[in-house]
């Protein structure tokens, strides 16, 4: 979920060290750890999304400030063959949970651009990235960029869907409705931000069909620069 702004923003990671590892070499302590920040985060938060997680995006980055966690973030970064846009970089940003008292310093940004270099794919022109949002605040800052899908009251072109559906089927989603990009969930809640923000009405109209209850989440894909011509 790195838009351009978003990449040069310089984070205040004073005190702070981020640690970056593959999700299958997680161990204990860093479980224990993403949980209980998940749990921080998040209300009612889902442990078994969480864990399912681990083997869907393959690395992870876990800030700490000496022995307090600061947060965590999963993300990835592979070179696909998305329809009409054969060997395209694409990034996949995963959950990321940030402690009260380090919000507000980049921290978001610092993890998941941390943990997806760690795939050692680096884009040397355009890419696409990514994210699954159950909430209005998450999708805000791709929003700014232009080129984001989707929009309200846009249905989304053939193109796009098929983008949508390949990048969906990238994060391992079992169920995608490439008219609304709706990621159709398990049934379960996947947990509520504790964190509330002043939101405006029209924020809410791409997720009017997102039922965070089932544990469904909005696929959001914007360009870095710009968008291939014809998007």
């Amino acid at each position: 979920m790195q838009t351009d702004r978003m990449m040069r923003r310089e984070p205040d990671l004073t005190g702070i060290t981020i640690t970056t590892k593959p999700t299958t070499e997680l161990t204990d302590t860093d479980v224990a750890t993403m949980m209980a920040l998940f749990d921080i985060a998040y209300r009612d938060a889902n442990h078994a999304y969480l864990q399912k997680s681990f083997g869907n995006l393959r690395f992870a980055a876990i800030a700490m400030h000496g022995d307090t966690p600061a947060g965590f973030a999963l993300s990835d970064m592979r070179l696909l063959d998305l329809p009409r846009l054969p060997a395209t970089v694409v990034s996949l940003a995963g959950i990321c949970c940030i402690a009260d008292d380090f919000r507000r310093r980049g921290l978001f940004v610092a993890l998941e651009s941390a943990a997806a270099r760690s795939a050692g794919v680096t884009p040397s022109g355009r890419f696409i990235t990514c994210g699954r949002m159950a909430h209005p605040v998450s999708f805000r800052l791709m929003t700014q960029n232009p080129t984001h899908v989707p929009k309200p009251d846009a249905e989304p072109t053939e193109w796009q869907q098929e983008v949508g559906q390949a990048i969906a089927d990238a994060y391992g989603v079992p169920q995608f409705d490439p008219k609304t990009f709706v990621c159709h969930g398990s049934g379960v809640p996947i947990g509520y931000p504790r964190l509330e923000m002043e939101l405006q009405p029209e924020e809410w109209r791409v997720f009017e069909h997102v039922n965070r209850d089932a544990g469904d989440s909005l696929l959001g894909m914007a360009w870095v620069p710009d968008g291939p011509e014809g998007w």
